[in-house]
Parts: structure tokens; C-alpha cells; sequence
């Protein structure tokens, strides 16, 4: 069964309570980006206490600060963040590969295309092989990235999957 046929019904309940949401101004009110992993464990406005409205958050595949860069740019320029948090977790399934073993799967599942090996070979995943330097890197490309206004406080965390607690590393 595919799972869009849930969203209907789904979002009735969340309209149910939705109530003054509609409201909310653009901007965050806590003028805060959080960058992290596209991980389906992560609730992270449950784990953080944040609620709508509050904060923006960028998810991808490892929390990649540099994958985030076009959405933290926007989100500083046009609407006023000035904090950005970075949360790696345990268990992420970027330190279990490496772009070129991942190149080859996308290869071997298209033999003879072309245009698709050229695709992928362009392709850098951003993998990492240990969590917390894979946060530290982040915090200092985002720190050192001229496209991040000056005074932004950046900070580094790992979020453990296993026990549902944060631990700041940068």
C-alpha cells in the first residue's frame, strides 16, 4: 500500500488543531536554522521543544551543511536567522558507504546508460566515516563560508538514536 493515501485523512486531524497557525510570520521567531539528516528516527522539533514557527529546518542525507548552503543563504538573507545548529546522529547511514561503492550500485542497477553513469559520476554524496569530526568539518565550513553572515553563532551537535538524548560537540 503506498502511503500517500494516508495524507488525507492525516491531515484532517492536523487541521482539527491547526488553529491560529495561519498566523505565524515568515521569519522564525527564534531566528534559527537547524541543519540535519533526512533520518525518518528524527522528530526534531520533538526532541529540541521547538515548535512551528519558531525555527527553520534544513533535512538531507547526513545533515550536510554544505548540501544545506543554498537554503541557510536564503533563510539568512531573506529571513532573518542568525543562529544555525548542526546535528549529526548515531546510526547515520552515511558512514556506511563510500560515493564510489554508491556510484557503482546506481551503475550496476542501469547497465549501458550512459547519460546516467555521467550523472552519478558527478555526484559527490558527502559521506563521512566518524560522526563527530563529520560535525566539526560542518561547523568549520559554515564559520569560514563567506556566503554565511559574520556574526552567526554555528554550534555542532550529535543526536543519539538509540537513547533520544544531544550531545554538543562544537
Amino acid at each position: 500500500m503506498s502511503a500517500y493515501k494516508d495524507f488525507a485523512k492525516a491531515n484532517d486531524a492536523y487541521v482539527a488543531g491547526f488553529g491560529n497557525k495561519g498566523e505565524l510570520p515568515l521569519p522564525p521567531s527564534k531566528k534559527l536554522l537547524i541543519v540535519t539528516c533526512m533520518d525518518a528516527r528524527i522528530n526534531v522539533y520533538g526532541e529540541l521543544g521547538i515548535n512551528e514557527g519558531e525555527a527553520h529546518v534544513v533535512r538531507n542525507a547526513g545533515g550536510s551543511a554544505k548540501d544545506a548552503l543554498r537554503s541557510i543563504i536564503i533563510s539568512q538573507r531573506l529571513l532573518g536567522t542568525r543562529e544555525i545548529a548542526v546535528f549529526h546522529h548515531t546510526g547515520c547511514g552515511m558512514l556506511t558507504f563510500d560515493s564510489p561503492q554508491l556510484r557503482t550500485i546506481v551503475k550496476e542497477g542501469s547497465p549501458g546508460d550512459a547519460a546516467l553513469a555521467q550523472a552519478v559520476d558527478n555526484i559527490d554524496f558527502l559521506e563521512f566515516s566518524a560522526l563527530e569530526d563529520s560535525v566539526k568539518e560542518d561547523v568549520k565550513f559554515l564559520q569560514e563560508n563567506p556566503l554565511v553572515l559574520p556574526q552567526t553563532k554555528v554550534t555542532g551537535w550529535v543526536y543519539e538514536v538509540e537513547t533520544g538524548k544531544i550531545r554538543q560537540i562544537v
